[in-house]
């Protein structure tokens, strides 16, 4: 083991040998593979390409070299292309905390039977008068920046519950085709998190409505990770065990404290009262929401923008 490997204990360390080909003896070879790509997009700026940083990439493709490299360049790609959402990108930015303490993402304590952390999103909280659609989803991605630091996560990765009990048709219309393509580029095309299953409880026609409409943007691996469980909470837990869910969910836990993983980030900045206008950020939404229209269209878009063609890369053959 190398100290790369440091924290994983023995089970996960078997789990990243057996299904991501984790190689302790060509791990640093392997990171080198993918950092020598970084030259073949010279239009990137990548920030970050120290060997912890670059693991979590091969981690979440299976340390297949190019779609790590693929994964980490529209990583920062997406970064670039959409500036306005990742600036201030902090639990204590107005609208991200009031996201936050509306448990936008909440996180539960106990993991899954896999070792997979599971998050789980109550979406009629959303109140739309105090936050953006976009707050919610840079508190999600900041909240996954946190968590994806544990490298026993980079190798269980995650689990996510959306609960759409009492979600109206009011807070439906806000989550339009363009934003919702946002969410999608930001989570399974731009970030090294391995989603184990996407479950959906409680929800109305109006949400089966909205994912006929995103379903032709998700790959054929997201969608058959995607659970529509309605109101039998029984099928959610013979995936899930109820023993480690809110009662919200069947579960045998308490209710779900909101608040909870918003503490964990915010600390003694929680409590304290922050003013926070949404229309100051409207301007910018509409604005990415036109951009996105006409440049995230079906007509327009491909699921999966290439980063680099396999046969593009060209390297001198090594000294043996």
């Amino acid at each position: 083991m190398t100290h790369l490997q440091a924290g994983l204990s023995p089970e996960t360390l078997e789990k990243a040998k057996v299904e991501l080909k984790e190689n302790p003896e060509t791990l640093h070879q392997d990171i080198q593979e993918v950092r020598d790509m970084i030259i073949t997009r010279p239009d990137i700026g990548f920030l970050r390409t120290d060997d912890p940083f670059i693991l979590r990439f091969l981690r979440a493709r299976k340390f297949n070299h190019f779609e790590a490299f693929r994964l980490l360049a529209q990583y920062f790609e997406y970064r670039q292309q959409n500036l306005d959402m990742f600036k201030n990108l902090k639990a204590t930015d107005p609208g991200i905390k009031q996201a936050l303490k509306d448990g936008f993402p909440g996180v539960l304590s106990n993991l899954d039977r896999y070792g997979r952390k599971i998050l789980v999103l109550f979406a009629a909280n959303w109140d739309q008068s105090r936050y953006t659609f976009v707050d919610i989803l840079r508190a999600i991605l900041l909240s996954l920046e946190t968590m994806i630091e544990d490298p026993e996560l980079q190798v269980n990765g995650f689990i996510l519950i959306i609960d759409w009990s009492n979600f109206t048709f009011k807070q439906a219309s806000k989550l339009t085709p363009s934003m919702l393509r946002l969410a999608i580029e930001g989570l399974q095309d731009s970030f090294p998190a391995r989603f184990g299953g996407i479950h959906f409880v409680n929800q109305p026609w109006y949400i089966h409505a909205l994912y006929t409409v995103i379903r032709p943007f998700l790959k054929d691996k997201t969608r058959k990770r995607i659970f529509m469980h309605g109101n039998n909470l029984n099928s959610l837990h013979l995936l899930i065990h109820p023993e480690i869910l809110p009662s919200e969910l069947g579960g045998m836990m308490p209710p779900y404290d909101m608040g909870t993983w918003a503490r964990t980030l915010l600390d003694h900045a929680y409590d304290e009262e922050t003013d926070y206008c949404p229309e100051s950020y409207t301007l910018s939404v509409q604005d990415l929401e036109r951009d996105l229209e006409k440049n995230l269209s079906p007509k327009t878009m491909k699921r999966s923008q290439s980063v680099v063609e396999p046969g593009v890369l060209k390297r001198p053959d090594k000294v043996k």
